[in-house]
Order: C-alpha cells, then structure tokens, then sequence
C-alpha cells in the first residue's frame, strides 16, 4: 500500500510539472523574467467559495485552529488569506495557534492533548508524531466523519491519503506534498569555478566542488548539525540504501539497514571532517546557517519545498510585500538533486503527503463546533483552495487544475522543472523513528562529528530506544 501511493504521489508530481513546465518553452526558460508577485501571496481562488457545498453549522463559531503555516513557511500568508476569506463567508470566527513545525513545536501538540488544551482543529504531521492522540482516540477518523457527512474529502484520491501508522486508518486530509532537494547559490559557483550539478550528481562529484568552494573562500553547506541535522541524517541514510529499503527501520546495529546508518552518520563525519560545514555548525542556528546561504556565504543547502518562500523573501526588501521582489537577485538561486551514492540516484528524492488536517474529538463533541469544523476543513481542502497551496508541488486531489507557469517566480519554476526530473520519491524515514529514538544521532550529532561517540553506538542507542519503546 506504502509503496502504491508513493507511486500515485511522484505520478501526481510528475503530471503537475509537465503541465506546467510542456506550454511553451520560449517563455518559461531559466532566462525568462521572474514575477513580482509571487503565488504563494496571491490565492485568490482561496477568496472565491468552493465549488463544492460544504457543512454548514447553526451559527457563528469560534473555533481554534493549529497548523505548521507560520514563520517561513511558502503558505503562511496563503493560510492567513484562507482564513480571513472563510470567517466572512461564514460569519465564524478562527483562534489561530500555528506555529514553525519544529521539535518544540511537535511536543506543545503532544502536551495540548495529554492536557486535554488540544485546538478543534488541527494541521499536523499524519507520521509517528501522530501516534499518542490516535491510539488516545483524540481525533476522528474519515469514516467517522463520513458516517454523518458523507461528502467529507470525497474530492481527495483516497490513495493518496496516508494511512495512520497506528490502524492504518485515514485520518489527516492533505493539502500539499513536499519535497527535499538541494537549493544552489549559483554565485557561490560561478566564483568559484564550479557547474550547477545535474541528474547524474553523485557524492564524489559534490565533495570535488565543496573542495574548489572552500578554496575559494566560501562555506561549501550551509547547515547547523548542532540544531537541524535532519536533511544531512536523511540523505546520509538513504545514499546508504535505496528506495526500496529507506523506509525499514533497522532490526538491529548488525543488519544491512543498521550498517547503512552507521555508514550515513561516518558519510556526515567526513564532510565535518573536511571542512565543508560552517565553522560554528555545531553551535549555530539554522536560522543562522539559512542566512549564511541568502547572504552569499555558503552555496549548498539541503532542505524542503518550504523553503522556497524564504529564499524569495530574503530577496524581498520587504519580506511581507512581494511587490519588492529583486528578480536579480532571485535568479542567483537555484534547486536541484541531493547527490547520490551506490544504488540511489540523485534523482530519487524524499517527499510525499506528510501532513493534513485533523478534527478533533473535543470539536466533534461540541454541538456548536462540529458542523463548523468539519466546514472549515472541507474550505480548506476544497478544489478552489489546495491548488494555492500545492503551488510547485503536489496535492491528493482528484480533478488539480492545471497550473500556468506565468503564475510562479522563477524559483519555482526551477522546482517544477527540477521535480520533473525526479525517478523516485520515497517518505522520511525519520517521521517513523520519531522522540527519544532520534536523541542519540540528532541531538548527538555533534559528539558523531567529532568523534567523541563511535557512530555505531549512537545508532544502536537509538535502535535500542525505537524497538523498547
């Protein structure tokens, strides 16, 4: 079933880039100019009603809603335009408490429902964060829902929707899918002699440049090992392994998959130990490190689709405004494949439907909130509405519009034509080995790096704390 949808996902991916990406080759090449404004901050469809009837509750509502669209996410002000466009047509009110998806952020959601403090509604990871308010029967399944609003996600393809690792039971509506992909500083290259890698990129070839950039004067990766480790631990692994067996969580240190880890975590050693992290990596935000790349300062940076609204920003002069786009500016950035190693081409990429929108018991329960949740939802996820969402990656729904690249900033279309060329997409691992599993190499990546903990006890540590757990 896994692997079923991945399938369906990267199709999905694939037909949405050639959509936009087969029009017209003349106008949406690298050189054409990039828009001042940029899609994620013009939804208007999110303005219009869905054309779908959604339920309608008795009156005004105010609900509380929580989602992963803040700070510098690409849909933070789609979100906000969304919201705004429901409470006037509905005359209900939204408390909105999102915030950066982030580990403090995953344990306040933890905590909210232990307490019994959880939002009514809720926009979260559908993985193993997941788990506690599944298994504590704190949110309500599609076919809960469906039994009193039939129509309920009917407009999603049910393949697409991930099922909870718990019941296998679909729980969370998706809204966009993601990707994880290597975004370029061409200046950094073009100083420092080095040509914007490709489809056949592999980690020889990436260690080559990174040696040319340093010599150069420049920081090759722009990433905090101290405090986001996530992208290096992710692609250390899977250049380890393949997309048939990323997402097997190792059985043990002495099996192929633990072995894989180890030699991803020794791969992240080496880098360290060659210089090609900043200086301060172990110290450093990624905040800090993020800067580092915008600025001009470090020309690799392996992150997510997210990341593409704070690259533009930072070419903004005004963060909040992209009508103060520099497309000069912009057109010195780039994204293109994670290099690879062994069996996994750079081509295949990590990415799905990783998160969705959830209703929880405490609204369901409420006669005065359940019509109304279950509204905004269907609002949120209505044909109209997930395209601005989905932008340059991919959604779940049966009938997605076709997409006009004039639409895009050049950034985007970047990563349309980038996600084009992808042969795989395989989830994160990570979202399967979640809490104090992850301590020992993500916390503890510092003490890998510098040989101050054997890689091979770090991740046994690990494993030890995944399959005792």
């Amino acid at each position: 079933m896994k692997k079923r949808m991945i399938a369906a996902m990267l199709a999905g991916i694939i037909v949405l880039s050639v959509t936009a990406c087969g029009n017209s080759a003349a106008d949406t090449g690298s050189n054409a100019p990039a828009q001042t404004t940029e899609k994620a901050d013009t939804p208007d469809t999110a303005q219009e009603a869905p054309a779908e009837t959604p339920a309608e509750s008795a009156g005004p509502v105010e609900l509380t809603v929580t989602t992963t669209f803040a700070g510098e996410d690409t849909n933070a002000q789609n979100y906000k335009d969304a919201v705004k466009a429901w409470e006037e047509q509905t005359g209900n009110t939204i408390v909105d408490t999102s915030a950066t998806a982030d580990e403090t952020f995953k344990m306040r959601i933890a905590t909210d429902f232990e307490t019994g403090s959880e939002p009514d509604v809720l926009f979260f990871f559908n993985g193993a964060d997941a788990n506690s308010f599944i298994e504590a029967g704190k949110v309500l399944s599609l076919d809960e829902i469906r039994a009193e609003f039939p129509e309920y996600a009917t407009n999603m393809n049910e393949d697409l929707i991930p099922g909870s690792l718990v019941d296998d039971k679909k729980y969370a509506i998706p809204v966009n899918g993601y990707w994880e992909a290597m975004f370029v500083n061409t200046e950094i290259l073009e100083a420092a002699g080095v040509a914007m890698p490709g489809t056949d990129y592999t980690m020889d070839m990436f260690k080559e440049d990174c040696e040319k950039i340093k010599a150069a004067g420049y920081t090759p990766i722009a990433a905090a090992l101290g405090n986001i480790p996530h992208y290096w631990w992710e692609f250390a692994i899977f250049n380890n392994q393949s997309p048939d067996t990323h997402l097997e969580i190792p059985e043990s240190l002495d099996d192929a998959n633990g072995q894989a880890w180890v030699a991803g975590m020794n791969d992240i050693k080496e880098l360290y130990e060659l210089g090609y992290f900043p200086d301060n990596t172990l110290s450093a935000t990624d905040d800090e490190t993020f800067a580092m790349f915008t600025d001009g300062k470090a020309a690799f940076l392996i992150d997510g689709s997210w990341k593409v609204g704070g690259i533009v920003g930072s070419c903004q002069s005004d963060p909040e405004d992209p009508s103060t786009l520099d497309a000069d500016k912009l057109a010195k950035f780039d994204v293109t494949y994670v290099p690879g190693k062994g069996s996994r081409k750079a081509t295949d990429l990590v990415g799905g439907l990783s998160s969705g929108y959830y209703i929880t018991r405490k609204a369901w329960d409420d006669p005065e909130k359940k019509a109304a949740a279950v509204n905004f939802v269907e609002y949120m996820t209505s044909d109209t509405v997930v395209p601005a969402f989905a932008q340059h990656a991919a959604s779940a729904l049966k009938n997605a519009p076709e997409v006009d690249p004039a639409e895009f900033n050049e950034l985007q279309r970047k990563a349309i034509e980038m996600m084009a060329g992808a042969t795989s997409l395989t989830g994160a691992v990570q979202d399967l080995f979640q809490g104090d599993c992850r301590v020992s190499t993500f916390d503890g990546m510092p003490e890998i790096v510098t040989g101050r903990v054997d890689a091979a006890d770090a991740v046994a540590e690990g494993l030890d704390a995944y399959h005792n757990q």
